[in-house]
């Protein structure tokens, strides 16, 4: 398949759902062209900001399928893939490949604490079964494994990867990562308690793969866009300073609870969180309000505010 290095800001989208609970597709279509004019260069669908540990194995199938009818050639689609093994996962990747997927996002297996060996392995042995191209997320906070730069490095020479998506807090890895000089998009979480986005973007990165996207879509990005200027690097420090009390909003609760309730408040397509999780209430809520009002981002997008009440 075509091999297209995906640059700027890279959406993990929420999962919409419906009031009976079941996944809301034409809330996809809206929230994909959402995305598509305001200048979100890539989406991943069904990453931890999409509730994906909570859908059933026949959600996940449907919304591949359904989802990648709906994408455009200027934006790239990837879902997430990783399964609870590698014989699943590659079978994963490839329902993903033949129904319409632009490519595959896959971070360590979760709960089975694997050493950083066996997951190494595990990411060329999908990379060998498939031609989709792939992106690894390293995120030892989610999963425990956390890949050493020199393990990813080994890992980029593979042709399949596109992407790598650094969620620690080692402003070296990525550096070094970057002077290996891999042929991939290398990209940071936007949390700014992890204090990557500055250092990625300023060493040479290629952009953000981020949620607070779902809300203000067009900031981000201008936070992701690479450093070909010095007016490049000015638009970065004026829009991440500006946006820095909502990053830190939508990072208050664990991924996606701040920024799915808010969503639902502003009259975004989104429906409520899969149980066992529940929105924010009261003055937790209430705070991201007041923050979209004082950045201007209900004007700007026409955000129709309701009580904070309904996310409850």
């Amino acid at each position: 398949m075509a091999r297209r290095l995906p640059t700027g800001s890279f959406v993990a989208l929420i999962t919409p759902f419906n009031k009976d609970g079941s996944v809301d597709f034409a809330a996809f279509r809206s929230l994909l062209t959402f995305h598509e004019d305001h200048g979100t260069a890539a989406v991943l669908i069904m990453g931890s900001t999409g509730e994906t540990s909570l859908l059933a194995p026949e959600e996940k199938k449907a919304i591949i399928v359904n989802c990648a009818k709906m994408k455009s050639a200027r934006v790239p689609m990837f879902f997430g893939c990783t399964a609870n093994n590698t014989a699943a996962t590659i079978a994963s990747v490839a329902f993903a490949r033949d129904n319409g997927a632009d490519g595959a996002i896959l971070a360590a297996p979760a709960y089975i604490c694997a050493p950083e060996s066996d997951i190494e392995r595990f990411f060329l042995e999908v990379a060998d079964a498939t031609d989709l191209p792939l992106g690894i997320y390293n995120n030892p906070p989610r999963v425990k494994t956390d890949l050493h730069w020199e393990q990813l490095l080994r890992i980029f020479r593979h042709p399949n990867f596109v992407v790598h998506k650094e969620s620690t807090a080692r402003v070296g890895q990525v550096a070094q990562v970057l002077a290996g000089k891999p042929n991939v998009a290398v990209m940071c979480c936007d949390s700014p308690n992890l204090g990557l986005v500055v250092p990625t973007m300023s060493l040479g990165g290629h952009g953000t793969t981020n949620m607070t996207g779902n809300i203000a879509p067009a900031e981000l990005a201008t936070i992701s866009t690479p450093w070909t200027s010095y007016a490049d690097a000015e638009g970065f420090r004026t829009a991440y300073l500006h946006l820095l009390p909502l990053l830190h909003f939508t990072y208050s609760a664990i991924n996606p609870v701040a920024v799915k309730s808010l969503m639902k408040v502003l009259g975004l397509p989104c429906g409520d969180l899969r149980k066992p999780l529940t929105n924010l209430e009261g003055e937790a809520l209430a705070k991201g309000v007041r923050i979209v009002q004082e950045l201007g981002l209900d004007r700007r997008y026409g955000y129709k505010l309701k009580p904070v009440s309904v996310a409850a």
